[in-house]
């Protein structure tokens, strides 16, 4: 087999990824030089790799600099409306390699590193993934920052406070938060670069500090430690980010982190609101926030920033309730991610009137005013109230988070036509019949800079060269590919290439696990979040299930697979570990035994993040997206292995429909209940016990796990799960067990003719065009935040500063 060639050398041939120049090079060079020496203080004798990396993400920082001043010039003489995204996690990855192709410089930064004697691929292994989520594509709980970042930059100049606990003191002025603690927002910014467009936005993010008079009374009576104590206490907001994996637990840590959050941004935000051009007395009415600002809520995670915005203007700017609630709902808009009614955040109001007590105030006041129009409209009808109010009395009272985004927003929208069908006619179909307007879709996408030109260099360049490079600013161009489903040579090359990212995947797991990988092998991925819904169960079932037939008819022919399981599972979710565990001992089983040699094997991905994917996404042959039908949001993993050219097995759930759609349902491998018979069995009861009884197959495999087959050891280790299978399955599993096997079998049949596997392939990638997130973002930006994309590139560092009057003067002709 031919050695596939390296990423480096598959970027010096595509174009898109920027021009090699000599002046550029010997720039570069120059740049990383000048870092090494005066940023880092080392010479090329003693420099590690790390101090490489950090010298050449500091010359490739130097380039967006400018960019970046230049593009806050530019709003701050346009005074636009600015869009604010307001989220608790942000699966960043690694910043170097995207920064430099959004800039155009990677062909230029590989070889001025090539003519320095480097190794680029090494260098951008150094980078640690951000670890700022704990999510699908999030990090374990690690120190990513110890080694430093060279890509933020703290700004203690803007640092605000943010206060906790207290109480309300009744004044002639009003209601008065009293007697809080205070935390200390420090801002640390990060450069997020446009494609080729000079734009430069910020990602600001906010680290707890202690004051300096933090309870300096202690430190005076002779109590230096414990003072020090409480200054690391209040620090820990920040130190790591609550795990909130589908499963809300209610804990004041988190409600802290959500509070530290809103109020920090919510303060930085006014105060640009307020700041105006030099020379201009900056603005002292608010009636035109909602016209200047639009504010995202990404989930129920920064919900308390309705209340805080309520606070500031009632309590601080001395606005009138009515007034203060206008402007407060036309500047939100909220995103629900989830129809799991455990993911759900309700906030206990004990814990509220401790660490928020005016907040709940306002919360209460808001919800008498909801609660009063719901009864004007349905006269006498508790149960309406009941349902719709944000405070729930069941029990312990609680705060409905959603309910209070749904009230203080003016669009709430899921994140596929599904999701957000299932929300408007059940999850909140109160709320939807109250103002339908309201509720809209928007289906998430992914970036083809990161998911294609950065993580495929080998099959961006392949379809450049069959149909331009303008797909890269507009996916939707991919439909052309559909001329070459039947050319012979294209069909050689997409193969190639994913035989090529197969190979270099195989020396990698090679290195990392002590298991022979077969690159001819079927590669069948299912990584994600590990989490019931989402079903690695049933994978695991049909794992064994290949397991026992290989073993029964060990001569019978059989396509050769190297099952890939990867993601995290959140550190309180016993089954999700426990499912980590069975897929783990399974793999042991598996892997060693002499009977199946190389035509099975089984790995579970320690430590799936966003590096991690980008290699395996590119090298996968199947994806498996498997969740119960309704239960899955969207799914933005199902777009990127498409795009990347992996076929999909998976259920009519979350975005998969309209994969589906966009490449014809014969173009997919799609098994299993829909959403209608997942509701049709609920209404009837799903009885796991008859599938078990009807199935041998199934029979069989549920028999060894229970049995200790594969925990000699600990025959028991298992029983949680498997009682969870048979006695309280929401998911469904044994449900869609036969259906699911059926189709695999129908997987490895395609496989063994490989032409029209491929045809299919280019067929997928063809139909990716709606999934990319820059469609997404239009679609906010014109239909939620009221602001108009526009394609005006900002002028270059380079030019004077006049030629940014200019385009101002082009963009209000616009």
């Amino acid at each position: 087999m031919a050695t596939p060639l390296t990423d480096q050398e598959k970027r010096k041939q595509i174009s898109i990824r920027g021009i090699v120049g000599v002046e550029n090079v010997a720039e570069l060079k120059k740049g990383f030089n000048r870092h090494l020496h005066f940023t880092l203080v080392k010479d090329r004798n003693i420099a590690t790799p790390r101090d490489y990396y950090f010298a050449l993400a500091h010359t490739v920082r130097d380039h967006l600099v400018g960019r970046w001043i230049r593009t806050q010039q530019f709003y701050y003489e346009v005074d636009p409306k600015r869009v604010y995204y307001l989220s608790l996690e942000f699966y960043m990855g690694r910043t170097l390699q995207n920064t430099m192709i959004n800039l155009g410089l990677q062909n230029a930064c590989d070889e001025a590193i090539y003519q320095l004697g480097l190794d680029m691929e090494e260098l951008e292994e150094m980078e640690e993934d951000a670890g700022l989520g704990n999510g699908g594509l999030g990090r374990l709980a690690d120190d990513w920052l110890r080694h430093g970042n060279p890509w933020e930059k703290a700004r203690p100049e803007y640092m605000l406070p943010v206060h906790f606990y207290g109480r309300v003191e009744e004044t002639r002025d009003g209601p008065k938060w009293v007697d809080t603690q205070v935390v200390l927002a420090m801002p640390y910014d990060t450069p997020i670069p446009g494609y080729m467009n000079n734009t430069v936005n910020t990602m600001r993010l906010w680290s707890a500090r202690a004051p300096n008079d933090f309870n300096l009374k202690d430190f005076n009576v002779g109590d230096y430690i414990q003072a020090v104590l409480d200054r690391n206490l209040a620090e820990n907001i920040s130190r790591v980010l609550y795990p909130n994996d589908n499963f809300f637990e209610g804990k004041e840590l988190r409600l802290k982190q959500e509070y530290f959050v809103v109020a920090a941004t919510l303060q930085d935000i006014i105060r640009r609101f307020k700041t105006t051009k030099k020379g201009v007395p900056g603005r002292t009415s608010f009636k035109s926030f909602p016209d200047k600002v639009a504010i995202q809520l990404n989930d129920t995670h920064p919900a308390m920033a309705i209340p805080e915005l309520m606070r500031i203007f009632l309590d601080i700017e001395k606005i009138d309730w009515d007034t203060a609630w206008d402007l407060t709902r036309r500047t939100f808009a909220y995103t629900n991610h989830t129809v799991l009614p455990e993911a759900l955040e309700r906030w206990p109001v004990q814990l509220m009137e401790k660490l928020l007590p005016r907040h709940l105030q306002i919360i209460y006041q808001i919800n008498q005013a909801h609660l009063d129009k719901i009864a004007a409209l349905y006269p006498n009808d508790m149960d309406k109230l009941r349902k719709m109010s944000l405070i729930e009395e069941d029990g312990c009272k609680r705060v409905n988070m959603a309910h209070l985004c749904i009230v203080g927003s003016h669009a709430v929208n899921g994140v596929a036509e599904i999701h957000s069908n299932i929300i408007k006619t059940q999850v909140f179909r109160n709320f939807s019949e109250l103002e339908p307007n309201k509720f809209q879709n928007k289906t998430n996408g992914i970036t083809p800079r990161r998911w294609l030109l950065l993580c495929n260099p080998g099959l961006a360049e392949l379809i450049a060269e069959a149909i331009g490079e303008d797909y890269v600013r507009d996916l939707g161009e991919l439909r052309t590919l559909n001329d070459l489903v039947n050319d012979a040579t294209f069909i050689r090359d997409v193969s190639k290439v994913k035989q090529d990212n197969k190979v270099k995947f195989a020396q990698y797991l090679e290195k990392e696990y002590p298991v022979k990988i077969n690159p001819a092998s079927m590669f069948d991925v299912h990584v994600k979040r590990i989490h019931e819904y989402k079903r690695q169960l049933l994978n695991c079932l049909h794992i064994i299930t290949m397991y026992n037939r290989i073993k029964m008819n060990p001569t019978a022919p059989f396509v050769p697979r190297t099952v890939i399981i990867g993601g995290k599972a959140a550190p309180g979710y016993h089954m999700a570990k426990l499912i980590i565990k069975l897929i783990t001992s399974v793999a042991d089983v598996v892997n060693n035994d002499p009977v199946v040699g190389s035509k099975l094997k089984v790995i579970f991905l320690e430590n799936y993040r966003v590096s991690l994917a980008e290699k395996v996404i590119p090298a996968t042959d199947l994806s498996e997206q498997i969740s119960t039908a309704g239960t899955e949001a969207s799914g933005t993993g199902n777009m990127k292995f498409m795009l990347n050219g992996a076929l999909t097995i998976g259920t009519m759930d979350g975005a998969n429909v309209e994969m589906a759609e966009e490449a014809g349902e014969e173009n997919l491998f799609i098994f299993g209940m829909r959403v209608e018979d997942v509701a049709e069995m609920d209404k009837k009861g799903y009885d796991a016990m008859a599938y078990y009884n009807k199935i041998p197959e199934l029979k069989q495999v549920m028999d060894q796990i229970t049995s200790g087959f594969f925990s000699p050891k600990n025959p028991e280790l298992f029983k949680d799960l498997t009682e969870m299978l048979f006695k309280h399955d929401r998911f469904k599993v044994f449900a869609d067990f036969e259906a699911y096997v059926k189709c695999q079998e129908k997987v490895s049949k395609l496989y063994k003719n490989p032409v029209e596997w491929t045809k299919m392939v280019i067929k997928n990638i063809a139909a990716t065009g709606k999934f990319s997130s820059d469609r997404t973002i239009k679609e906010y930006a014109t239909e939620v935040w009221g602001v108009e994309p526009t394609n005006l590139k900002i002028p270059p560092p380079s030019e004077p500063r006049e030629a940014i009057e200019e385009t101002v003067k082009a963009l209000k002709k616009m």
